[in-house]
C-alpha cells in the first residue's frame, strides 16, 4: 500500500532527526540533491548538466561540489575532448554516506534507531 503525505513526511523527519543528532555537521539540502543526483542517476555529470537537471543556478552547483570535493564525497575530472570542462564522479566515501543515510530512513520506516554502522557515520561535512 502506498504512503500518504504525512506517513512520508514523518518518515523523512525521523531519519532527519537521527541525521541531525549525529556528530556529523549538517549536510544542506541542496548538497545531498547533488550528491545523490551524482551517485544514482546515469553520468556523465557536468555542473552545466546538474545545474539543468536540478533547475539551480551554476554557481550554486559549483558551491555544493566545492564542499562535496572538500570532503571526498565526489571528484573532478577534467573531460579530455574539452579542458574547458569536468566530469563529476562519486568516491567511495560519497557512497557510503548514502549508504549511511538510506540506513538511516529504512530505520526510520522499521520505528527504529539508525541502522547505519558507526563508522558509517563519523564523516563530517563542512
Amino acid at each position: 500500500m502506498a504512503m500518504t503525505q504525512r506517513q512520508a513526511l514523518d518518515l523523512w523527519r525521523c531519519a532527519l532527526t537521527d541525521y541531525v543528532r549525529s556528530d556529523e555537521s549538517d549536510m544542506t539540502a541542496r548538497q545531498q540533491a547533488v550528491l545523490m543526483t551524482v551517485a544514482l542517476t546515469p553520468g556523465p555529470h557536468t555542473v552545466r548538466g546538474l545545474s539543468g537537471h536540478l533547475n539551480i543556478a551554476k554557481p550554486a552547483v559549483t558551491r555544493a561540489l566545492d564542499v562535496l570535493e572538500k570532503n571526498q564525497f565526489i571528484r573532478r575530472i577534467p573531460d579530455e575532448n574539452d579542458l574547458r570542462s569536468v566530469h563529476i564522479e562519486r568516491t567511495t566515501e560519497g557512497m557510503n554516506w548514502l549508504r549511511a543515510f538510506g540506513g538511516r530512513i529504512q530505520a526510520a520506516e522499521a520505528g527504529e534507531e539508525s541502522a547505519a554502522p558507526a563508522a558509517d557515520l563519523d564523516r563530517a561535512v563542512a
